[in-house]
Protein backbone atom coordinates (compact mmCIF):
# COMPACT_ATOMS: atom_id res chain seq x y z
CA UNK A 1 0.00 0.00 0.00
CA UNK A 2 1.36 3.05 -1.12
CA UNK A 3 1.28 6.05 1.74
CA UNK A 4 0.28 9.36 0.54
CA UNK A 5 2.17 11.70 2.99
CA UNK A 6 5.87 11.29 3.52
CA UNK A 7 7.44 11.55 7.07
CA UNK A 8 8.24 14.80 5.96
CA UNK A 9 5.06 16.27 5.23
CA UNK A 10 3.48 14.45 8.25
CA UNK A 11 5.81 15.85 10.59
CA UNK A 12 4.99 19.70 8.48
CA UNK A 13 1.04 18.94 9.68
CA UNK A 14 2.40 17.69 13.18
CA UNK A 15 4.27 21.40 13.46
CA UNK A 16 1.26 23.54 12.08
CA UNK A 17 -0.62 22.22 15.00
CA UNK A 18 2.20 23.00 17.37
CA UNK A 19 2.45 26.52 16.48
CA UNK A 20 -1.42 26.48 17.33
CA UNK A 21 -3.86 25.63 14.11
CA UNK A 22 -6.45 23.20 15.21
CA UNK A 23 -7.20 19.80 14.40
CA UNK A 24 -10.11 19.79 12.64
CA UNK A 25 -8.67 22.61 10.18
CA UNK A 26 -5.28 20.37 9.34
CA UNK A 27 -7.67 17.45 9.00
CA UNK A 28 -10.05 19.61 6.80
CA UNK A 29 -7.34 20.76 4.74
CA UNK A 30 -5.65 17.94 4.04
CA UNK A 31 -8.06 15.33 4.10
CA UNK A 32 -7.28 13.28 6.51
CA UNK A 33 -9.68 11.58 9.36
CA UNK A 34 -9.24 12.50 12.76
CA UNK A 35 -8.06 8.61 13.77
CA UNK A 36 -5.37 9.00 11.19
CA UNK A 37 -4.03 12.47 12.67
CA UNK A 38 -3.73 11.56 16.17
CA UNK A 39 -2.27 8.48 15.52
CA UNK A 40 0.49 10.38 13.57
CA UNK A 41 0.05 12.82 16.69
CA UNK A 42 1.13 9.92 18.57
CA UNK A 43 4.34 8.23 16.55
CA UNK A 44 5.62 11.44 15.24
CA UNK A 45 5.11 13.94 18.17
CA UNK A 46 7.78 16.13 18.86
CA UNK A 47 10.44 14.80 15.94
CA UNK A 48 12.52 16.27 13.54
CA UNK A 49 12.81 15.10 10.14
CA UNK A 50 15.25 13.35 10.47
CA UNK A 51 14.32 11.02 13.83
CA UNK A 52 11.12 10.08 11.37
CA UNK A 53 13.85 8.66 9.17
CA UNK A 54 15.54 6.74 11.70
CA UNK A 55 12.71 5.88 13.03
CA UNK A 56 11.67 4.33 10.05
CA UNK A 57 15.20 2.89 9.20
CA UNK A 58 14.52 0.63 12.77
CA UNK A 59 11.46 -0.67 11.87
CA UNK A 60 12.42 -1.47 8.43
CA UNK A 61 16.03 -3.09 10.46
CA UNK A 62 13.16 -4.81 13.13
CA UNK A 63 10.78 -6.41 10.40
CA UNK A 64 13.67 -8.25 8.69
CA UNK A 65 15.33 -9.28 11.72
CA UNK A 66 11.83 -10.55 12.61
CA UNK A 67 11.75 -12.33 8.98
CA UNK A 68 15.25 -14.08 9.63
CA UNK A 69 14.07 -15.43 13.18
CA UNK A 70 11.32 -16.77 11.96
CA UNK A 71 12.92 -18.83 9.12
CA UNK A 72 15.86 -19.71 11.24
CA UNK A 73 13.48 -20.86 13.83
CA UNK A 74 11.18 -23.05 11.41
CA UNK A 75 14.59 -24.55 9.64
CA UNK A 76 15.52 -25.58 13.41
CA UNK A 77 12.13 -27.07 14.14
CA UNK A 78 11.93 -29.05 10.41
CA UNK A 79 16.01 -30.44 11.53
CA UNK A 80 14.54 -31.42 15.18
CA UNK A 81 11.52 -33.58 13.05
CA UNK A 82 14.29 -34.79 10.72
CA UNK A 83 17.18 -36.06 13.78
CA UNK A 84 14.02 -37.28 15.64
CA UNK A 85 12.59 -39.31 12.86
CA UNK A 86 15.84 -40.83 12.03
CA UNK A 87 16.52 -42.26 15.56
Amino acid sequence: MKKRFSEEQIIKILKEHEAGKKAADLVREHNISEQTFYRWKSKYGGMDVSEAKRLKQLEDENRRLKELVADLTLDNHILKDIISKND
